[in-house]
């Protein structure tokens, strides 16, 4: 990932409804969700939403099918998994320091530690 597709992923994710959005995506899986299941759960209208989720689709982080007269949207894990690599990129000297996808519980316990 380049530097920009980074600072571009980042400052789409530095706004509240997005990041509500995303992490909304991210819990639905690779099934994703409707629009308007999004709209409701998140309290947003369909404008707004509709904004949001442009902006997370040109950030790469995520992206949209049709079925039927529905448009279902979910999270681009690859992209997702790119940010963070660039992110900790080099991290601990470059020595690995924890697995690629280790649970949030470990990540929690290791930092208290």
């Amino acid at each position: 990932m380049k530097t920009i597709e980074a600072v571009t992923a980042l400052g789409a994710l530095a706004h509240e409804s997005r990041l509500g959005v995303y992490r909304l995506l991210v819990q639905a899986g690779l099934e994703g969700m409707p629009a308007g299941v999004i709209a409701d759960k998140l309290g947003l209208p369909p404008p707004t939403l509709s904004f949001h989720l442009k902006e997370l689709s040109r950030a790469g982080l995520a992206e949209s099918r049709h079925e039927g007269r529905y448009v279902i949207y979910s999270a681009n894990f690859g992209n997702a998994l790119q940010l963070v690599n660039f992110l900790t990129e080099n991290c601990c000297g470059g020595h690995s320091c924890l697995p690629e996808c280790a649970p949030a519980a470990a990540i929690t316990e290791g930092a208290k530690t």
